[in-house]
């Protein structure tokens, strides 16, 4: 693992399957009684949140607290950022109370970046999502779901996801999510499909490593996971399309879309959802639909994430563990 994860672009083969299989092992501890290990006693993380969040960063702190560490949750609302604080000086306060690592979301795309490469500070930086940018540990998260679901719990252990079809649905333009999911799905093997209006589609898409397609029913019968994305209409500036009943007629999965999809496709969801629109009830709530296993998933990923910047090359749970564990 390299010293910070700011882009799941960064990421090799084998540095995903190796937090894919440190995951796994992450949440077979969660099913134990106590759910605690003592890997990161003594070390402090700090969730440095400048955009509202609920999963992201409430999945941090539980993933940190179930290693350990002492966590220090700051959020920009009643904080000196509200005051004009820049964030380099938010920066060096942190590093003065000595943070081992920064788990920052911002709504400035290269954030993370800056705050990695600037020499405020020492510790490890991750990134939970940076503007339109990236939002690597979410791809992880995905890609351990799509794992767990396609491959198998125990069979998928050092497996990557090649010959999976990922079809990735919706506000392709301003979804970090999609970014990040085309970079990471690609490098372990799985073909990706963008479906999304022409408004939708980013600019220079020709340049990414996945294909783009207008016409989801088309799209449908191919694919082994179908992620539904939301509109996200707090950055948008302008109409991209003309009705919310229109892009929910053309684009949202309900139960016939899921008809059409293979019986062993599952659909996600990387939450909020917009009941209605991009996914009806029927479809969310269905034994198909990952978005409420994502959220569990999301702790143990962001467990090995953190363990392996911080923890070092030793096994995540001992075979000790393990022992007590099987009694």
């Amino acid at each position: 693992m390299k010293r910070h994860l700011i882009s799941a672009a960064d990421l090799t083969r084998d540095d995903a399957v190796l937090i894919l299989d440190t995951a796994e092992e992450m949440a077979r501890v969660a099913d134990r009684p106590i759910k605690k290990l003592p890997t990161l006693r003594g070390r402090t993380v700090v969730n440095l949140f400048f955009e509202d969040s609920t999963r992201t960063r409430i999945s941090f702190e539980a993933a940190a607290k179930r290693l350990s560490a002492d966590v220090i949750n700051f959020s920009a609302k009643g904080s000196s950022v509200s005051k004009g604080e820049s964030l380099k000086d938010t920066a060096l306060t942190l590093e003065a109370m000595g943070a081992d690592a920064v788990v920052i979301r911002h709504h400035a795309s290269g954030a993370p970046y800056r705050l990695a490469n600037s020499g405020w500070i020492d510790g490890a930086v991750v990134n939970a999502g940076d503007g339109t940018h990236e939002h690597p540990t979410q791809a992880l998260l995905d890609a351990f779901t799509m794992r767990r679901r396609l491959v198998g719990r125990d069979a998928g252990i050092g497996q990557d996801l090649s010959g999976r079809r990922i079809t990735i649905v919706g506000d392709i333009l301003h979804s970090r999510v999609a970014r990040s999911n085309v970079h990471l799905l690609t490098t372990l093997g799985a073909e990706v499909t963008l479906v999304a209006p022409p408004t939708l589609v980013p600019v220079g898409v020709g340049n990414w490593p996945c294909e783009v397609s207008y016409d989801l029913d088309a799209v449908l019968p191919k694919s082994d996971a179908v992620m539904m994305l939301r509109v996200q209409r707090e950055r948008m500036n302008a109409a991209f399309f003309p009705t919310e009943r229109e892009y929910s007629r053309r684009y949202g999965l309900d139960g016939d879309r899921m008809a059409k999809m293979p019986e062993h496709a599952v659909v996600m969801h990387p939450g909020p959802m917009n009941r209605g629109m991009e996914i009806t009830a029927e479809v969310a709530d269905s034994d198909r639909c990952t978005a409420v296993e994502q959220v569990a998933n999301g702790v143990s990923t962001r467990m090995a994430v953190l363990y392996l910047l911080l923890g070092g090359s030793e096994p995540a749970v001992t075979t000790t563990a393990r022992t007590e564990e099987n009694k």
